[in-house]
């Protein structure tokens, strides 16, 4: 039975008691007794009468007792009902939009400075751990490519990605190449592949090796040879992890068993990319709670995550990770808000217009 189809069979006194219990239990982290309900006297109901609408959400598995002389504290369920439809909107202040804003824009040039300032707002804003996936390189769309000389026969690549994301490799050529030589494949590189993808450009240089012509051209062939072998291996997507040191004093985290999964899930990083990807995987801002991924369930955490990109090219994952009882209502629209500032900021970088403007106001 999907959760619409559940919230309908509530009374409003059982979503109104259902959403209180939620919110007492994010500020307390401790079970929330019919008792500490009645209490508020928001509702005018005795301390047994909510007993027994406590019981009743627990029977459709709302809510949970996690000792039988506790009370009852949300369950996965119970927190995406929440989400869904007792949350109500949210918006980000004006006076965050305007802290956002004026980081990203003082931000270094560069695009990864820029997600690293990205991770750390995250994190400084929800007091959880923030998590910025980057792009790909493969799959980002090639500015410019250089190759500087460095001691013997090595030398450095610099491949700059439209979005400003920078890639640095030092090989070996195996013969020393004359500065000018390496200006001239640099220019070459980047006047006939600029606007296509790093694979699509590497696929596009084994063909052309292949061709008779590049085996008579020399230079031409010193040019592709070198080209590939910077193009080969071109870096995978990385993940910023930020704040995890702001979770360690949260109550979630009080026995070293729970420390120490949650420092093996960050240190796996290859792991931590591939189970984040799995999460959000369409547009929008994705919710996910517990048991509903690998990665939430081993702490029975949540991730509030969203992608950002370059019109309608998807670059990398961003998002917010911490207990359960994080405060959905002030997340969900941080990571909205960050995930679209930062999709503008790299438009107008890849653009080319960024300058002093930033990003647009909310």
């Amino acid at each position: 039975m999907s959760e619409g189809a559940d919230v309908g069979r509530l009374s409003a006194r059982e979503r109104e008691i259902l959403r209180d219990i939620i919110l007492m239990h994010i500020l307390s982290a401790e079970p929330i007794s019919s008792r500490s309900v009645a209490k508020q006297g928001r509702h005018g109901l005795s301390a047994a009468t909510i007993r027994n609408i406590m019981a009743d959400l627990e029977e459709l598995g709302y809510l949970r007792q996690p000792h039988t002389s506790a009370g009852r504290v949300p369950t996965g369920a119970g927190y995406h009902l929440f989400v869904e439809s007792l949350m109500g909107s949210r918006t980000v202040p004006a006076r965050v939009r305007r802290y956002i804003d004026e980081h990203l824009r003082g931000a270094p040039d560069d695009a990864d400075g820029l997600i690293s300032v990205t991770s750390h707002l995250l994190s400084e804003l929800s007091q959880q751990v923030g998590i910025v996936v980057t792009p790909a390189m493969g799959d980002t769309v090639l500015r410019a490519i250089e190759f500087v000389p460095l001691s013997g026969s090595r030398v450095l690549v610099v491949v700059v990605a439209e979005t400003g994301f920078v890639d640095n490799k030092v090989i070996d050529t195996e013969q020393q190449l004359p500065r000018e030589d390496l200006v001239r494949i640099s220019n070459y590189l980047t006047e006939n592949f600029a606007g296509k993808t790093l694979r699509e450009i590497r696929d596009r240089l084994v063909a052309m090796m292949a061709e008779e012509r590049a085996q008579v051209d020399q230079i031409l062939g010193t040019t592709l040879a070198l080209a590939k072998r910077s193009l080969d291996q071109v870096a995978e997507r990385e993940v910023l992890v930020d704040g995890t040191s702001m979770i360690l004093g949260q109550p979630e985290l009080s026995d070293v068993v729970r420390v120490r999964r949650l420092i093996e899930t960050f240190t796996d990083k290859a792991r931590l990319v591939q189970m984040l990807n799995a999460c959000v995987q369409s547009e929008g801002v994705r919710v996910v709670i517990g048991e509903d991924s690998d990665l939430t369930s081993e702490l029975d955490f949540s991730l509030v995550a969203t992608r950002y990109g370059v019109g309608e090219r998807h670059l990398g994952t961003l998002g917010i990770f911490g207990p359960s009882r994080m405060e959905y209502q002030r997340v969900i629209p941080l990571v909205h808000y960050l995930g679209k500032a930062l999709s503008e900021v790299l438009s107008a970088s890849s653009a080319g217009d960024l300058g002093e403007n930033g990003p647009p106001c909310a």
